[in-house]
């Protein structure tokens, strides 16, 4: 049997679980894994939060829903066989007010329809009796929803692949894909490979390589950093597990959280400010280039027009720490701003269509040998496993 040659852009989790799935599961694949930072998981996979999704808040029959619930049951599996860190910590998505329990009641419709397991309403006594320090009027409980380390995921699926005879290339900055007939090419600055297949995941320069492949412009990245404090140790015991708001349906954004991490620790955010670089981590940091092609895209201009007053706390929020600490405090009343200190930011690749639509969906496509993922915000990680197994289905 002849030996197809598989290339995948990107080295976060999601590139290295479709690597680990060929490698695993197909013999005749040679796979290699192209990325041009140097290490694995240097963006959105080292960046996130760490929780693992239980699948709430996903219109049912949507991939986002489907691959969630698949994905974090195979997480769990995961991480159990590897040894590696995954805690069932819990999640209390809270209503603060009678205002917010028609949402709240969609969330539990929406899990419910997901397969959701152990979900269960609170009354706000019932939400005191799981996080003593919350306050709201009603809150559902996801006892399913966990906490994981995927940078340590994604060094461990980069180890499957070696070990299944695959290779990961770092320092591999792709500038150039060409496409032959059933051949495509992919050359760095120095270098240029050839496959059978290509699978672009790249992420926060997922349309840019997607577009080297010959897809069209939409929908292009728009970079969000979302900020965090963190609870000063002394204070952790604040929180016990997660503690998230009733989302806002007009955003993908799931708004300003308490999350636990596998450390220990408590981190509170994010917020969601436009970036002025692709991989702007810091407020200082502007990449000309990175911030006119965002501007100038059509659908950053819809999109900012429509809501420029959302934008505009949220840029309050992040400049003025009170701020930020009043919106936290919303639901733990006990929090003060001597609690909490900065924290290490991400940034979101959020993907927006032409006309201001904030893409919500994993989206993906297909250019003949050519597989691209235009889309995959969270719960990416945690469905990366599940993902996996999607894109390569009928590899």
């Amino acid at each position: 049997m002849a030996e197809t040659r598989a290339g995948v852009v990107g080295a976060g989790i999601l590139g290295l679980a479709i690597a680990r799935r060929l490698a695993e599961t197909r013999p005749d694949v040679k796979v290699t894994v192209l990325d041009k930072e140097d290490r694995v998981a240097a963006h959105q996979t080292g960046h996130n939060s760490g929780v693992a999704h239980a699948g709430l808040y996903y219109e049912p029959g949507s991939l986002k829903a489907t691959l969630c619930r698949r994905g974090i049951g195979l997480l769990k599996d995961y991480c159990a066989d590897r040894n590696l860190p995954y805690e069932e910590c819990g999640k209390v998505v809270v209503a603060r007010d009678a205002a917010e329990l028609a949402a709240l009641d969609e969330i539990e419709r929406r899990a419910t329809a997901n397969g959701v397991p152990g979900l269960r309403r609170l009354t706000g006594g019932e939400l005191r009796e799981i996080e003593p320090h919350a306050a709201g009027v009603a809150a559902l409980h996801s006892p399913t929803t966990a906490i994981a380390d995927f940078p340590a995921v994604a060094r461990s699926l980069a180890e499957d692949v070696t070990k299944g005879g695959g290779e990961v290339r770092l320092g591999f900055e792709v500038v150039r894909i060409g496409r032959a007939g059933d051949r495509v090419t992919v050359a760095s600055p120095h270098e240029e490979l050839t496959f059978d297949r290509l699978v672009v995941c790249a992420g926060l320069q997922s349309d840019r390589v997607a577009r080297l492949a010959g897809d069209s412009p939409a929908p292009a990245i728009i970079p969000f950093r979302g900020e965090y404090y963190r609870l000063v140790p002394s204070r952790t015991d604040l929180v016990r597990g997660l503690i998230y708001p009733v989302p806002d349906p007009r955003y993908p954004f799931l708004g300003v959280h308490f999350t636990r991490r596998v450390d220990g620790g408590v981190d509170v955010g994010p917020n969601a400010v436009l970036a002025l670089a692709r991989e702007g981590y810091r407020r200082r940091d502007v990449r000309p280039a990175d911030l006119w092609e965002t501007l100038r895209w059509p659908g950053f201009r819809h999109l900012a027009r429509q809501h420029w007053r959302t934008g505009a706390r949220e840029l309050y929020g992040s400049a003025v720490k009170r701020a930020f600490v009043a919106e936290a405090r919303g639901f733990v009343p006990e929090l003060t701003a001597a609690d909490v200190v900065p924290a290490p930011a991400g940034v979101r690749a959020q993907a927006v269509d032409p006309d201001g639509s904030l893409v919500d969906d994993f989206r993906m496509g297909r250019l003949g040998p050519v597989t691209t993922v235009r889309n995959a915000p969270s719960p990416a990680a945690t469905s990366s496993l599940a993902i996996a197994e999607h894109v390569t289905e009928g590899f």
